[in-house]
């Protein structure tokens, strides 16, 4: 709830100082508002029904000549207590482009990104960009914890040097710290590079370096060969290692890291509707390889018509070999009904939201009615097959309010 307090007053603070006068003619004001009731069945077997109110906030030019303000969160709740539907403030910022020329800010809890890592921050951020070819962006503040463990006096800095070169080259160096109290938990470094050559080849990487572990916790690197406008070749290899805190009792035990080669042909049949093909390998220090296979088509709507065919083939020496296909059609009715059906059946997704939700088959159905061109209502409904249960049934009812 506290959240929630901090992102209505950030609101209301917002709204006073930039109402619209003669001298801020200016000022806009716009964002979603989303109400979500969902049901599901837990672990238990017993039937979670938690609501949702989100809610999307962009107000520009405050004042004359002044910051916008951007906020995103949520509000929430389960009345039968059967899941932790915990309200969230996600963002919420003051941001002003030109501050002193060249140099921008933003002010409040905020979403940051590097490659040598990621934070959701109450603080400070600054970029001071067109320095020639380089910018330089240096943040700090409090390091926002969506657990029982976040303190509110728990440190994050960083900064990243960023430019394009030649029209053809972008690289980034980064580097971020974390602490706890007085304790450094995290320190990594980042680099990433992206090279273009004459709009028909491209090559990029990116690594994260964990100085207090001494090894590299993050590389991804691959190329992409996209001469023909109408197919592509594409391949990336991607390795991981978990970074934990220094301070939490998992950095002592041994961590599994993961590996992943990919390829991909992709051939544009026409406008909006492609096919590809896709090979993955998985690979596992405690368990077998995974090859899986892909083959599909899909049609993106550009008329009434959108939806997906895919075959997979997952070969697992441990026995976790899946045949499945995973399609989806939907129709565009009229300009104020849209429907469409789907299944994924005998394939293996992660689901990472409030829980783990791995699954090998889902069914649904879902709609969208336009009411006005401002309000429209969403529902689905599925039936899924869990890897930490048998079946279970799930749904929601979204509306959405433009403004």
């Amino acid at each position: 709830m506290i959240k929630w307090v901090r992102l209505f007053c950030c609101t209301g603070l917002a709204l006073m100082v930039g109402l619209p006068s003669g001298e801020a003619a200016d000022f806009r004001l716009s964002g979603k508002s989303s109400t979500v009731l969902e049901w599901f069945d837990n672990a238990d077997g017993d039937t979670a029904v938690p609501l949702y109110q989100y809610l999307l906030l962009n107000a520009s030019n405050l004042a004359t000549d002044g910051p916008d303000f951007r906020a995103y969160g949520r509000l929430s709740g389960d009345p039968t207590g059967n899941t932790d539907a915990d309200s969230r403030l996600y963002y919420a910022f003051l941001e002003k482009e030109g501050l002193f020329g060249r140099l921008d800010a933003r002010l409040g809890r905020q979403f940051l990104a590097t490659t040598a890592g990621a934070t959701v921050m109450d603080g400070l951020d600054l970029r001071l960009r067109d320095l020639g070819p380089v910018s330089i962006e240096l943040f700090g503040g409090g390091d926002v914890r969506f657990d029982e463990d976040y303190a509110a006096g728990d440190l994050v800095w960083g900064t990243e040097v960023s430019g394009s070169f030649f029209n053809s080259l972008d690289l980034g160096l980064s580097y971020l710290q974390k602490w706890d109290g007085s304790e450094l938990t995290q320190e990594l470094v980042g680099f990433d590079g992206n090279y273009s050559f004459r709009k028909m080849f491209d090559v990029y990487s990116e690594v994260q370096f964990n100085y207090l572990s001494n090894a590299v916790s993050y590389f991804a690197g691959g190329a992409k060969y996209y001469r023909s406008p109408q197919w592509s070749l594409s391949a990336g290899y991607l390795y991981s290692l978990p970074v934990f805190d220094s301070t939490s009792i998992y950095s002592v035990f041994a961590v599994e890291e993961y590996e992943e080669v990919t390829g991909q042909v992709q051939y544009n049949i026409t406008r909006g509707l492609r096919a590809f093909a896709q090979y993955t390998r998985e690979m596992y220090d405690e368990f077998a390889d995974a090859n899986v296979y892909e083959v599909g088509v899909e049609q993106v709507r550009t008329a009434r018509f959108s939806g997906y065919l895919v075959g997979t083939l997952r070969d697992d020496a441990d026995g976790q070999d899946l045949r499945g296909v995973k399609v989806r059609a939907a129709y565009r009715f009229t300009d104020r009904l849209e429907a469409g059906a789907g299944a994924h059946v005998d394939v293996l997704e992660r689901w990472l939201e409030e829980d783990d939700t791995t699954s090998s088959q889902r069914y649904w159905a879902d709609t969208t009615v336009y009411l006005t061109h401002h309000v429209s209502v969403q529902a689905k409904v599925e039936r899924i097959k869990s890897a930490l249960y048998d079946y279970y049934y799930g749904g929601r009812v979204r509306l959405n309010v433009l403004f």
